[in-house]
């Protein structure tokens, strides 16, 4: 249950952080409007919390990992919402931030040893 809660957080997290910034470019970028950017900003805030809710009490090692999370959801966000085409370099670098991220958040640490 932990690792399927630690990845539907970062989930929905991704889409939080990764939406507010979009709705902020759109407002900035596009001129789409105010109203984008205050929708983005209320994204953002919620990112924070979400965040707040991993189970590692790390602050540290949960924006870490999360940062893997954020480029290949950055990404992911790209194709389907913009038509952005990847390169092959995009797909390489984003699984090595994902296996990074899951390294930093699944290892072992020095608080899960028996003693």
């Amino acid at each position: 249950m932990t690792v399927a809660r630690i990845v539907i957080l970062f989930v929905l997290a991704a889409a939080a952080e990764i939406g507010g910034a979009w709705l902020i470019w759109q407002a900035v970028k596009e001129d789409r409007g105010w109203l984008f950017a205050v929708l983005g900003v209320m994204a953002l805030g919620a990112y924070g919390f979400i965040a707040a809710l991993q189970p590692d009490a790390n602050f540290g090692r949960v924006l870490a990992s999360y940062g893997g999370i954020f480029i290949a959801g950055s990404l992911a966000w790209g194709i389907i919402v913009d038509g952005f085409t990847p390169t092959v370099w995009d797909w390489i670098g984003s699984a090595v931030a994902l296996v990074g991220a899951a390294i930093i958040i699944l290892a072992p640490t020095a608080s899960d040893a028996v003693a």
